[in-house]
């Protein structure tokens, strides 16, 4: 299937797996890539050390395109965008904040720039800036969100810019895929489908969770600090939703997240982790190979737009 996006970044299928911190990490990445799709390898708050080890075992296992999201609030993001040059990855997506001051290094080493978006605005200053295309997310995705849904969020953006959009929350299957594409959209980014892959070096217990949730497991922690989080929910999102309640300090709430990501993927604590997932967690049924998920989704997507 042929797209702008596709055409863009060298891609057979318009499918883009999210750079999910913790959870995107070489191997899937490259089997993502391998599949026909986009890997991306997920900086979070890692040191560039990591993320270059990372592009260049990624390098030996695949020779197809895959990217690198860069979380730009990490403490060494100047060194990640500089290893990011360095290593000429084919594809950047950005999340928390604005790349402009990576943007000319980036494109000097021929790297496409895609940032992750959650309002127009941001999407037309992502354009004006330099940007090659844009994903825009709806709150349904998992992790950090924004407050507009995928389903009001993509024409919105697609209407506002020039550049191809890349639809990304909520969407797990090919019938979410021909949705995305029917807003505008000419590309979805998954991140939950992914996070169970065969490849996915997430603990198993985590990749149960996420297979068994139903539509009511999804929560969403932080709404009092301005940095609202999507997880499934557990006790440790009890414990943090009570303490939002009675009016906890930031700090506090800090304390009870710290290291809880690394808890739930790493170690399989799913009781006191951070489970992150989309709301779309209740659409996955069950663990496959990337190769799997993504010809499920091209095949069914295939019957309903008639392609």
């Amino acid at each position: 299937m042929r797209t702008r996006v596709t055409e863009l970044l060298g891609i057979e299928y318009p499918i883009i797996q999210g750079g999910m911190a913790w959870v995107a990490t070489h191997e899937l990445a490259s089997a993502v890539s391998n599949a026909g799709g986009l890997g991306i390898i997920g900086a979070g708050g890692a040191p560039a050390s990591w993320v270059r080890e990372q592009i260049q075992a990624a390098k030996r296992e695949t020779d197809k395109p895959f990217g690198v999201n860069l979380m730009l609030m990490n403490p060494e993001a100047d060194a990640i965008a500089q290893v990011l040059a360095e290593e000429q990855v084919k594809v950047v997506t950005t999340g928390a904040g604005n790349p402009a001051q990576y943007m000319e290094m980036w494109k000097k080493a021929g790297i496409k720039v895609i940032p992750v978006v959650a309002s127009v605005a941001l999407a037309k200053l992502m354009e004006r800036g330099g940007a090659d295309a844009v994903v825009a997310e709806g709150t349904e995705s998992g992790g950090h969100i924004g407050a507009a849904t995928t389903m009001t969020l993509v024409p919105l953006v697609a209407d506002a810019v020039e550049i191809p959009v890349i639809a990304a929350g909520g969407i797990a299957d090919g019938r979410g895929f021909a949705a995305a594409f029917m807003l505008g959209a000419e590309a979805v980014q998954m991140g939950t489908r992914f996070v169970v892959a065969n490849e996915s070096i997430v603990h198993e217990n985590y990749k149960e969770r996420v297979v068994k949730a139903k539509d009511i497991d999804s929560e969403v922690t932080g709404r009092s600090t301005g940095h609202p989080i999507r997880v499934l929910r557990n006790k440790m999102t009890r414990e943090y939703l009570k303490m939002e309640q009675e009016g906890a300090t930031l700090e506090e709430l800090e304390n009870l997240t710290l290291g809880a990501l690394r808890k739930a993927v790493v170690e399989g604590d799913v009781v006191n982790g951070s489970v992150m997932a989309g709301q779309s967690a209740a659409l996955v049924k069950k663990q496959e190979s990337c190769a799997e998920i993504i010809a499920d989704v091209m095949d069914t997507a295939a019957k309903l737009m008639h392609i």
